[in-house]
């Protein structure tokens, strides 16, 4: 039985007797590079998460090596996140679902949820840096933990989630 692949009814939908790996219900296309390998949603996430993870975190070091002394780690944070999410966004969409239409409501949903984690993050480094004393780049990537974690929530019930709604096509 196989309880973590995808399809109409879910991911972890043991009843479904589908035997291909498809998108959630609603979305359309077949299964991303990455599905067709994993062949699990919360393992493709993961991956794609964590390398999203770190080529954030890494820009985030880059801008903050490179102009942090001038304009401080705030633009360092505001400089990586601008770099990373449209090629995050990219790969959740291609390697994971390869799903068509609804992409500019797809682009959305998911900038909401990235922009949340992004607020958390600003946050979260204004009290660990300015209030607390602690070095930008450790502190950059113990709170990464802490919003990809909740990001993975995001992206998967709400920014590529096509749930039907009773009484409609």
């Amino acid at each position: 039985m196989k309880d973590h692949q995808l399809t109409d009814r879910g991911p972890h939908d043991p009843s479904s007797g589908n035997t291909e790996a498809t998108p959630p219900a609603g979305m359309s296309g077949g299964a991303g590079p990455l599905m067709r390998l994993v062949n699990n949603q919360g393992l493709a996430f993961l991956l794609v998460g964590g390398f999203n993870t770190a080529l954030g975190t890494a820009w985030f070091i880059v801008w903050q090596l490179a102009l942090g002394d001038q304009l401080g780690y705030h633009f360092a944070i505001v400089a990586g996140y601008l770099c990373n999410v449209l090629c995050a966004f990219a790969m959740y969409r291609y390697l994971v679902f390869r799903v068509r239409g609804h992409l500019l409501r797809d682009l959305w949903r998911f900038v909401v949820v990235n922009f949340g984690a992004f607020a958390i993050n600003m946050a979260l480094m204004t009290l660990a840096v300015s209030v607390f004393g602690f070095p930008p780049i450790p502190a950059q990537i113990a709170i990464t933990a802490v919003t990809a974690t909740a990001s993975f929530f995001g992206y998967r019930d709400f920014s590529f989630s096509r749930k039907k709604r009773s009484g409609s096509a």
